[in-house]
């Protein structure tokens, strides 16, 4: 982890420090998709 600069380099996995699971797109998109059905029902309202 530290070199002779006295620098610490990490991989990108272990500065990460978390899980990335690919759930977040799904949930931008059916709320993408969830509003824009509530404003066409409204607007026809």
């Amino acid at each position: 982890m530290h070199d002779e600069n006295g620098e610490t380099h990490v991989s990108t996995d272990e500065a990460r420090a978390g899980a990335t699971p690919h759930m977040t797109r799904y949930i931008l998109g059916i709320s993408l998709v969830a509003i824009i059905v509530l404003f066409a029902i409204v607007l026809m309202i």
